[in-house]
């Protein structure tokens, strides 16, 4: 349980604030750096010659949903720049604890609890520092030699309705009315060398941006990052929260500001040691049809449909780039295994400042791709805790959108084992006084269950379920004992008599 997370987290939530980004040591500045990491921990294998048609996504289809799977570097693709390599499963194996700068034997709940601990407590932001080049300026694209096919970028599923060069990457986006510089991963589609496009959910803050640059009936600037380090693409995966800037947030991590080169076109930032670097402007009235993609719900919950482009103007990247891939397939997969411990800790994060007390746990699982199951266990203080912390949880920044299923429970339950927390549910649960419904409640188009008729009305809502599945508060020292030996004889048990089971 958190309470019981061990010397590695109680020595790292310890240190001061100021302290932590030198106790965390993160151990890599970029990508590149992060694959060096990933080949001591004996964690990555090479491929030669395989093909973006076909043998790529054929590969991450069955790498991608193994947990212990190696990450893999597919090196001189046929038919693309020289030394250009797609870079798929970073999280997977020991490297997930790396990646965050935790040590190896944390799990999963102890490894989110320490992130929220020493990175999400009393944050510091650290705005990035501009500089004049860097690693990502060794080669420019612009004018006529524009070409965003020379890259390896794969048909990551058969069904896709073209090339995506942005899964692993984030899209940099400046608001127009307050300059808010947001970082945030949405789904890239090429187009043709000179054009990409991509698609953002309504409610996004890429969203909001570009619909107030629409509004005012001009071109927005942007930029897609494809291979910045890990940890700032994590951030472009999570909820920071409005008018915060990832780069900041990960700034605040490292303890030192990244560097960021400014845009030749758009004056916008981005990261110095980047691989490759698309920059360009999105005007209005430029459309054309893009999808359908393979998303994180396992389904094709879109077809293809006309969404704004963006042209570009250059493309930065460095000798030998490499794209970092992270496709979507049916959960879990490694998008679900990234997400699963950044939203969760910012999940616990979001209910503690909401005022919920003794939330010892909260996981966002797999199988619903860190979206549609929660869950949340609290040791009950008083009647209408578990409602409190269930509706918090279901609505607060984090869990807002695209949820469906919110199941809180008590201390004694892993919320991370899938088995322990369906078990609860059934056992600890009445289907007619249990559960709560939330009506039109923040989704996205990409939900296959929002029928045709809503999506062509742009009704892109759902409902919740809130389930207590903690025992009942005014007789829960009634509540049958659970047949189970205490943590700590089971913890003995394991050790005396574990080797049995191997």
């Amino acid at each position: 349980m958190v309470d019981d997370m061990g010397n590695a987290i109680g020595k790292l939530a310890a240190t001061g604030s100021s302290d932590r980004a030198n106790e965390l040591r993160i151990p890599y500045d970029d990508l590149r750096g992060w694959l060096t990491e990933a080949e001591k921990l004996g964690e990555v294998k090479f491929v030669k010659g395989a093909s973006w048609q076909r043998d790529i996504g054929m590969a991450a289809e069955v790498i991608l949903h193994d947990e212990k799977a190696p990450c893999v570097v597919f090196e001189d693709v046929p038919g693309t720049i020289k030394g250009s390599r797609v870079l798929c499963n970073f999280f997977s194996g020991r490297r997930m604890n790396m990646t965050l700068g935790f040590p190896s034997e944390l799990n999963k709940i102890e490894l989110t609890d320490a992130f929220r601990h020493n990175y999400m407590e009393d944050l510091r932001l650290i705005p990035p520092r501009v500089v004049a080049a860097g690693p990502v300026t060794e080669n420019i694209m612009e004018g006529d030699a524009v070409d965003v096919n020379a890259f390896p970028t794969p048909l990551w599923h058969d069904d896709d309705g073209g090339r995506y060069i942005g899964t692993g990457s984030y899209n940099v986006t400046k608001d127009p009315d307050t300059g808010w510089l947001n970082l945030g991963t949405y789904r890239v589609m090429i187009h043709d060398k000179k054009s990409v496009g991509f698609y953002i959910s309504p409610g996004k803050h890429g969203r909001i941006h570009r619909d107030k640059y629409m509004q005012r009936n001009e071109a927005m600037p942007a930029v897609i990052v494809c291979g910045g380090d890990p940890m700032t693409f994590l951030m472009g995966c999570s909820e920071i929260p409005p008018n915060v800037c990832e780069y900041d947030v990960v700034g605040g991590f490292r303890g030192k500001p990244i560097d960021v080169v400014l845009g030749k076109h758009t004056g916008l930032p981005f990261p110095a040691n980047a691989e490759i670097v698309i920059e360009g402007f999105v005007r209005p009235g430029n459309m054309r049809e893009e999808g359908p993609f393979g998303e994180w719900t396992g389904y094709y919950g879109s077809k293809h449909r006309e969404e704004p482009v963006l042209d570009i103007k250059a493309i930065y990247y460095r000798n030998n780039p490499i794209i970092l891939g992270c496709p979507p397939q049916r959960p879990p997969d490694e998008l679900a295994r990234y997400r699963a411990v950044t939203r969760s800790a910012l999940l616990k994060e979001n209910i503690a400042k909401s005022g919920v007390p003794d939330v010892t746990a909260a996981w966002l699982h797999e199988v619903g791709t860190a979206r549609m199951l929660v869950a949340v266990s609290i040791k009950q203080r008083y009647p209408g805790h578990a409602k409190q912390a269930g509706h918090i949880a279901a609505m607060c920044h984090v869990g807002a959108y695209a949820g469906k299923y919110i199941v809180v429970t008590d201390d004694d339950i892993d919320v991370s084992n899938l088995e322990e927390l369906t078990w609860a549910m059934l056992t600890r649960s009445d289907p007619a006084t249990s559960i709560d419904i939330i009506h039109g409640a923040w989704s996205t188009p990409l939900d296959p269950r929002i029928s045709p008729e809503d999506k062509a009305k742009g009704n892109f809502t759902n409902s919740r379920a809130v389930i207590d599945a903690c025992r009942p508060f005014h007789w829960r020292n009634e509540f049958p004992k659970v047949n189970a030996p205490s943590p700590e004889l089971a913890k003995e048990a394991r050790e005396k008599w574990g080797w049995l089971t191997k």
